[in-house]
């Protein structure tokens, strides 16, 4: 406050403070700490503020936070594309000031978000066995590896067996099996729903009998499902 403001009576300094007065007072907490904020807005200064020009003051606050908020979520986007277009994570953390931990987190995000956002409703039989399989390692993990599908699941997961036809029904088999006896425990019956889902479009074929998927190799495509699966499993989102 200068020292014209400071002298008059206390009804011409309430004059004085007007709205512009008070958008000038925000502007200048804004970067300051909060017990610089109280320092400042105290006494007699707060008891004059109006209840609009308070709520202007803390309108422009919020402003600010939704800016900073905004700028973090475009940053981020941008890492993303620049990732998918090549640049290198260490290149991307110099440019952005970042840690290189923090942009690999973001692309990281960035992928695990894409896969969580594909459908599981998907037919071909590669996508339908990789399901099976996160499933039965749900129900292996939720039965600490005790359970009848245990140890076919392991050796699938090692690469020691195939996902061959009779594989995939001994399989089913073992995971009816665990489904059956634990039948009243929970989480069980959201496991039910989802074997009867797979077991289903197993039973009927895909459209096209062959190992390629709609995009990418059986591999990848099993391996995919598998993780989705799981990751909806444990989302309650079968």
């Amino acid at each position: 406050m200068t020292g014209d403001e400071s002298t008059g009576t206390p009804e011409e300094q309430a004059g004085r403070t007007s709205g512009d007065q008070a958008d000038r007072m925000f502007g200048d907490q804004v970067g300051r700490t909060s017990d610089d904020q109280a320092g400042r807005m105290s006494g007699d200064q707060v008891g004059r503020m109006s209840e609009e020009q308070v709520g202007r003051m803390f309108a422009g606050m919020n402003e600010i936070i939704r800016a900073g908020e905004e700028m973090r979520r475009l940053r981020a986007e941008m890492i993303q594309v620049f990732a998918a277009a090549g640049w290198t994570q260490d290149r991307l953390a110099r440019l952005a000031g970042m840690s290189q931990p923090a942009v690999s987190k973001q692309v990281a995000k960035e992928r695990a978000d894409a896969a969580a956002g594909m459908s599981l409703d998907q037919h071909d039989t590669p996508w339908l066995e990789g399901r099976l399989w996160g499933l039965a390692e749900e129900i292996s993990e939720a039965l600490d590896d005790d359970a009848h599908c245990s140890r076919l699941v392991h050796v699938l997961a090692r690469g020691r067996k195939r996902f061959t036809g009779q594989n995939v029904d001994a399989l089913r088999r073992l995971v009816e099996e665990d489904l059956r006896e634990h039948a009243t425990e929970a989480a069980f019956p959201a496991y039910r729903v989802v074997y009867d889902a797979i077991a289903r479009g197993l039973d009927v074929g895909s459209a096209a009998h062959t190992d390629e998927g709609p995009a990418g190799s059986a591999s990848a495509r099993r391996t995919l499902a598998c993780q989705i699966q799981r990751v909806r499993l444990r989302g309650g989102d079968a």
